[in-house]
């Protein structure tokens, strides 16, 4: 992983999660981005307002870009400092998922950092960003600086979801001196129109040198997210490896779910794709 990229959600401080996002890039030797996205705006005009408030709606927003762009030295000194080779600082104008989307298509790894109090920081958004991004995204507990990457848990239950988090996450495997394979139950498919063949999680990862301890985990789906939590806590884990809305995002918000779970209580750095 070479380029990583940050969405900073301000452009006057860095928070932790921008801290981590930095300390990750310094540990892979790779290239930190810092994304400022302001919204439209015609996101924000309220509706059947008369031309001085739009001039004045559009002035604000200008000159709260006309800012942001002038932190790009900022940015790389402070990222400098933390031993990032390479920083740079994108500033955008739109919305948030969609815009991340478009950066992430020359980027390996989406830093997210779960902040209510920051646009786009609280557990809806960042899975809505998680799946519009089509990156792998680390989503960052509050409070979170240091991206250890000693011991690893990766939640597997043979879902395709699963497997694409698990294949992202191979060069922070190479950086783990533990592995733990968290071995939930597997899901039967919704729809069955043929036989496609098994995937052997454990043959696949030692092609890969990668080896793995495994703890089996036993859970009912509405209490799959806290087993993975718990069990990633019981292991010490520094980062947990899983597979995101492996059903319907309407599904696991309105009647719960797994994503929704760790989301909304994971006390450590979660590297998720959908």
């Amino acid at each position: 992983m070479r380029d990583i990229m940050v969405h900073t959600g301000r452009y006057d401080a860095w928070s932790t999660g921008v801290e981590y996002a930095a300390d990750l890039a310094a540990r892979l030797d790779g290239a930190l981005t810092g994304v400022f996205v302001h919204p439209s705006p015609l996101y924000m005009m309220p509706p059947y307002v008369s031309g001085d408030v739009v001039q004045a709606v559009f002035e604000t927003a200008r000159e709260v870009e006309r800012s942001a762009y002038a932190a790009h030295d900022a940015f790389a000194a402070w990222a400098s400092r933390i031993g990032v080779r390479q920083a740079s600082w994108q500033v955008a104008e739109g919305r948030t998922p969609e815009t991340l989307a478009h950066i992430g298509n020359w980027h390996d790894l989406l830093v997210l950092e779960r902040n209510p109090a920051v646009p786009w920081g609280a557990p809806p958004d960042l899975g809505a960003v998680v799946l519009a991004s089509r990156l792998p995204c680390v989503v960052v507990p509050p409070g979170c600086r240091e991206a250890a990457l000693g011991r690893i848990a990766i939640a597997w239950n043979g879902s395709a979801e699963a497997v694409r988090a698990l294949h992202s996450a191979l060069p922070l495997l190479h950086h783990a001196s533990n592995i733990v394979l968290l071995d939930g139950p597997r899901r039967a498919p919704e729809i069955e129109i043929g036989w496609l063949p098994p995937f052997d999680v454990q043959a696949w990862l030692a092609r890969h040198d990668v080896r793995v301890v495994a703890k089996p985990i036993l859970a009912p789906d509405d209490r799959a997210g806290e087993a993975i939590l718990a069990a990633a806590g019981e292991v010490g884990a520094d980062l947990l490896v899983m597979g995101a809305y492996g059903r319907s995002r309407f599904s696991e918000w309105a009647f719960g779910g797994a994503t929704r779970t760790v989301l909304h209580e994971a006390t450590l750095p979660v590297l998720m794709r959908n």
